[in-house]
């Protein structure tokens, strides 16, 4: 099988994994212990927990703090729930469902507009009431970098909060600032089942569930050591390796385009992140294609709605008909893609579209 499908989760980092191990010993072992208990085993959990919250914290901006959550859907409720008060929450049309279906559970909401490359640009109306912008860094389904940073500039002038969903950011390119960031282990070859929402010094946040208050008073519940510790060991490993990543990433990208030439981009060429190849062809069968496929991991939009038969709501937002948005793929790769499975997976796939047009 060949694994092109980098959006929807990563492969768990060898040196994460191993980082794992030791907390997951069972009675025969010393790694076991809650960390959030007094005696000498929770202290050394703890201590594991503090180091890869120090590893994680060193991708983002300075001035500010860790919440370490389930993953990012949790950490983004915390942070548009945890701020809830009087005014609207608005949010870019390719958000990813977890801000949009939030938003509007949690009150007044407003969606910002896109252009057909897929930017959220400031320069648009929204509510003067808004007391939390939702961009996104990089978009999930079409890869499109968003101008973070004159988003921050625009909530600073307008006295509202930014949240950035930077799970598709952290650990491939440099994190923008922002109020709140939320990121999920699973996207920067992390183990699934942990992550973070990262909050700026003097944000005032509430929790939003009732209990303990392990996490700063903020998120309760008793923390996976295990979890933690390969969440910490792939953060570290994705700092130390984003250049060489990167211009991995961008050889499979050029390479990629050219088998792809006849297939329609999705969303921006440059203002994109080249992991994420989002293309169509006109009349396309999806369906059938990814059957035909079927040892070749892609997808047809994100891995959270692809089951639910309806046109992805982000390709739509460009502009596309329903009929393109239905005829439209996503291939994504990474650190562990080779060469050889983008040459093999376009051969298949390119044959298998062509006896589509016969």
């Amino acid at each position: 099988m060949i694994y092109l499908d980098y959006q929807a989760t990563t492969p768990l980092a060898p040196e994460a994994r191993e980082a794992m191990l030791r907390w997951l010993d069972g009675p025969g072992g010393a790694g076991f212990g809650n960390p959030h208990s007094p005696h000498r085993m929770g202290r050394q959990a703890a201590a594991a927990i503090e180091l890869a919250r120090d590893r994680v914290a060193a991708l983002f901006p300075a001035g500010g703090r860790v919440i370490f959550t389930s993953g990012a859907t949790e950490a983004l409720n915390l942070a548009i729930r945890g701020t809830a008060g009087e005014g609207t929450v608005s949010y870019s049309a390719i958000e990813h469902s977890a801000v949009g279906d939030t938003a509007q559970a949690a009150g007044s909401s407003h969606v910002l507009s896109v252009d057909a490359d897929g930017t959220c640009h400031p320069d648009q109306e929204w509510p003067a009431d808004t007391r939390l912008l939702a961009v996104m860094q990089v978009n999930n389904e079409i890869g499109t970098v968003q101008p973070t940073d004159k988003w921050q500039a625009f909530a600073s002038m307008q006295n509202c909060l930014l949240l950035s969903d930077a799970v598709q950011a952290y650990g491939k390119i440099e994190v923008a600032g922002a109020d709140m960031i939320a990121i999920s282990a699973h996207k920067f070859h992390g183990p699934k089942g942990v992550g973070a929402l990262w909050v700026r010094d003097g944000v005032d946040l509430k929790e939003v569930q009732t209990g303990g208050g392990q996490e700063h008073g903020l998120r309760s519940g008793t923390l996976s050591p295990a979890l933690i510790a390969g969440m910490g060991a792939a953060a570290q490993l994705a700092q130390e390796r984003m250049a060489d990543d990167a211009e991995h990433v961008e050889r499979l990208w050029a390479r990629a385009r050219e088998l792809f030439s006849d297939w329609t981009l999705n969303g921006s060429e440059d203002a994109r992140w080249h992991g994420n190849l989002n293309i169509r062809k006109d009349g396309l069968d999806v369906a059938r294609l990814m059957s035909e496929c079927r040892d070749i991991m892609f997808s047809a939009g994100s891995a959270c709605a692809s089951g639910s038969g309806r046109p992805s709501h982000v390709l739509r937002a460009l502009g596309l008909s329903d009929a393109d948005a239905k005829s439209s793929i996503r291939l994504g790769f990474g650190r562990y893609t080779v060469m050889d499975d983008i040459e093999q997976a376009a051969a298949v796939i390119n044959a298998a579209a062509k006896g589509q047009e016969i």
